[in-house]
């Protein structure tokens, strides 16, 4: 078994191998002098159980491409498995035709990475479970809420009376399974978005008043669709409004607006490595997915059940 580091989120991989007490394994991946990604494997993987860590996040297509040609690296260089461990999956959001004349982005990633010799994949939290059946190879989803997040809230809500959040419709599911593992109320707010990046909180479905409320969500990106839904539901009663993300994408100016914001704390996973801001953000803090994803990776590596780590 070997880790192979792309340079998206080099701290995450090397909590990973230290999580697995392995060693990265020596590679050069740099650029040419007109930006093209030069890749080259520096030591024996003929035969190896090969895992690349790689999030396809900002700047999405360069840390692709990095991927791709890592793949293809190791498919010529006789790797017996090859595993893209994908914490972010970039373009998952464009998982369907949202108008005429317009792509399925994350199935043509779904081919690219197949194509350049992937095996099967490990991500965490897509953005549509759906995109699973994009690959014709095996995909590991797994999930921060069941063991990472629900761990968390229970050890910081323990005195205090949480209710979970749904920011929108699409992630009822999402919701519905953090408040049943924590034992714990559901509320929904519906929202109208009248165009691309812009949302507007209409209503809250669910008695709020007086609760500590939790939203929980897969990505934040501008933090619009948070900020508001904290304001309506303090508008609605709420004691206080705490958010827990999987991605913190966080473009633009997300951080400042999640800062002068009413939220009390925005949780992020290391997923996407986080920025000077984000460090230095007073409502926001990361937690490792490292341990997670060590122990799926050696859960495959080893041909063990990795659905269990969820029990």
């Amino acid at each position: 078994m070997k880790i192979v580091a792309c340079n998206s989120n080099r701290p995450l991989a090397e909590a990973v191998a230290a999580g697995l007490n392995l060693p990265l394994a020596k590679a050069s991946i740099r650029r040419f002098a007109d930006m093209e990604v030069f890749v080259e494997i520096q030591e024996n993987v003929r035969g190896e159980d090969v895992f690349v860590v790689q999030s396809t996040s900002y700047p999405t297509n360069d840390n692709l491409m990095e991927l791709l040609i890592t793949c293809d690296a190791l498919r010529r260089s006789s790797a017996r498995r090859i595993t893209p461990v994908i914490p972010y999956f970039g373009y998952a959001r464009q998982d369907r035709k949202s108008g005429p004349r317009t792509p399925i982005s994350a199935k043509l990633v779904a081919n690219l990475i197949t194509e350049a010799g992937a095996n099967r994949v490990l991500t965490m939290d897509l953005h549509a479970g759906q995109i699973q059946g994009f690959f014709d190879i095996p995909v590991d989803n797994l999930t921060a809420g069941a063991p990472l997040f629900s761990r968390d809230i229970e050890e910081r809500f323990a005195t205090r009376d949480p209710m979970i959040v749904s920011p929108d419709v699409g992630g009822v599911l999402r919701a519905r399974l953090m408040a049943t593992r924590l034992n714990t109320d559901l509320a929904i707010i519906d929202k109208r978005r009248e165009r691309a990046g812009v949302s507007e909180v209409m209503n809250i479905i669910g008695e709020v008043e007086g609760r500590d409320c939790i939203l929980v969500d897969d990505i934040v990106d501008s933090g619009g669709t948070l900020c508001n839904a904290a304001e309506a539901l303090l508008a609605n009663g709420a004691k206080s409004v705490e958010v827990y993300v999987s991605h913190g994408v966080l473009s633009g100016g997300a951080v400042a607006r999640i800062s002068a914001s009413p939220i009390e704390m925005l949780t992020i996973t290391d997923s996407i490595m986080g920025t000077e801001a984000v460090r230095l953000a007073h409502n926001v803090r990361q937690l490792s997915i490292a341990p997670l994803l060590a122990e799926a990776m050696r859960r495959i590596s080893t041909e063990s059940s990795v659905s269990s780590l969820f029990d």
